[in-house]
């Protein structure tokens, strides 16, 4: 039971990824359009590949149960050996080079937009690169996927989504040009923006 309520939070998680950037693109998009709909793409990519490895523990987990299937031993090893590989290739994939690559477009546009607080940005900025180079160096097999030397560079990436997450439920954004001609137009981004 427990098993499953693990697999059952990153079903969740993957499922959080594409709301805010979704949300974020009605905004930002006036900055970039084009690097608005990268980040949109690939947090829709990071949840794909989330929710492709939540269907590979998934099938481990079935595999595991009795009389699930009348497979030999021998072969029940091989699939269940596959499917956690591809559980360990979408996760330094999906939730590792992808949100790297989320904090360069995003932190670029709320950067140069001046939305928010300019450190905020700078530390997704600053992280990005360095998940990417812990990420490079795990796929050439420099370091392990598990040694913490493979998570530190996550650190930064962290700050950056929580930081910016408190700040806009806190503060909003920052008055900008950007936001000036949504809010002149005496509706809320949100349901001025979408088309029906």
């Amino acid at each position: 039971m427990g098993e499953s309520r693990r697999y059952l939070g990153l079903g969740i998680l993957a499922k959080s990824q594409k709301e805010p950037a979704v949300t974020l693109f009605q905004v930002v998009r006036r900055q970039n359009e084009g690097m608005a709909l990268g980040f949109v793409a690939a947090r829709i990519l990071e949840a794909g590949m989330i929710y492709t490895g939540v269907v590979s523990l998934h099938s481990l987990v079935t595999l595991r149960q009795p009389g699930a299937t009348g497979a030999d031993a021998a072969s029940l090893v091989t699939t269940g050996e596959s499917l956690v590989a591809t559980y360990n290739w979408t996760f330094l994939l999906g939730q590792s080079l992808t949100p790297a690559l989320n904090a360069l477009l995003l932190g670029t546009l709320m950067y140069r937009s001046g939305l928010v607080p300019r450190v905020l940005p700078l530390l997704g900025l600053i992280g990005a690169p360095l998940l990417i180079a812990s990420v490079f160096a795990t796929l050439l097999g420099l370091i392990e996927q598990t040694n913490p030397l493979a998570a530190l560079p996550a650190l930064p990436i962290f700050v950056w989504e929580l930081s910016l997450g408190i700040y806009l439920i806190v503060k909003g954004f920052k008055p900008s040009p950007i936001t000036a001609g949504m809010v002149a137009a005496g509706a809320t981004p949100s349901n001025r923006d979408v088309a029906v």
